[in-house]
């Protein structure tokens, strides 16, 4: 069966790649810069003015903003995901591969449950804008859980994504073992 659909695969392996890296790209850079020019500078004001109306409804309009363009984000990964596991079949690769499977690895262990609370958070039951026109009347309390729940969400994950980042784009240029 793997064999049939390396076949099948194989003769479109760079067309694949050429959704893949892309996407990937997209998936990090789509997060990477409304986090870093818009969250952190919002949330640091925020932090220093906590009682200041102004700057909790600023601090809530880019969060909310943010959990739309987070869309970007969430198409892209499932094309990294899928292209990714054509990408292993249509270039043959194993087990064999150390630095391909330390690779998957990392791409899985980190990415696939923080995706997971990501989706939640951003578009599910944890999305801001939801709490805040739940039934017509917001619930400014589980507004507030849910923007903590979120913002404690970046600092956990921040590390771990650059570590996973760097460590992926070393293992597949260099390919060590």
């Amino acid at each position: 069966m793997y064999e049939t659909l390396h076949l099948a695969l194989a003769p479109y392996y760079l067309y694949i790649k050429m959704v893949h890296v892309p996407a990937a790209f997209l998936w990090f850079m789509s997060v990477l810069s409304g986090f870093s020019y818009y969250l952190v500078p919002v949330m640091q004001a925020w932090r220093r003015n906590q009682n200041d109306r102004g700057h909790t409804e600023m601090r809530n309009w880019v969060f909310e903003r943010f959990d739309q363009s987070v869309s970007v984000e969430h198409v892209a990964y499932p094309l990294v995901m899928i292209s990714g596991v054509l990408l292993f079949v249509a270039g043959g690769w194993n087990a064999e591969a150390g630095w391909l499977m330390l690779k998957l690895a990392i791409v899985v262990v980190i990415t696939v449950p923080m995706e997971t609370f990501d989706y939640y958070i951003s578009h599910l039951n944890g999305n801001k804008r939801y709490q805040r026109d739940l039934d017509g009347e917001p619930d400014w309390g589980r507004y507030e859980d849910a923007m903590h729940k979120h913002w404690w969400f970046f600092l956990v994950t921040t590390p771990p994504i650059g570590f996973m980042l760097f460590s992926v784009i070393y293992l597949a240029f260099t390919k060590p073992f």
